[in-house]
């Protein structure tokens, strides 16, 4: 991962964590309603892997918000 984009992935991560825990959400169940690992969706949500476009959609869909918002800056 470019270190250029890293804070960017830091705050996509932020955010699938916030709506997630805002959904009341556990890790296990949004990867069971994204049918992504748990261990994948944890890398995303710490930056330490990077989303596909599939992916953010995927969990976007699977939070029920725009994909938009995953990007927003807190």
């Amino acid at each position: 991962m470019s270190t250029n984009h890293h804070q960017v992935f830091v705050s996509i991560g932020l955010n699938i964590l916030y709506y997630r825990k805002k959904r009341g959400l556990t890790q296990a169940k949004l990867a069971e309603k994204t049918f992504y690992s748990e261990h994948h969706i944890q890398q995303i949500e710490t930056a330490e892997e990077m989303p596909s476009v599939d992916a953010l959609l995927d969990i976007a869909d699977a939070l029920d918000v725009p994909v938009e918002k995953l990007f927003e800056q807190r």
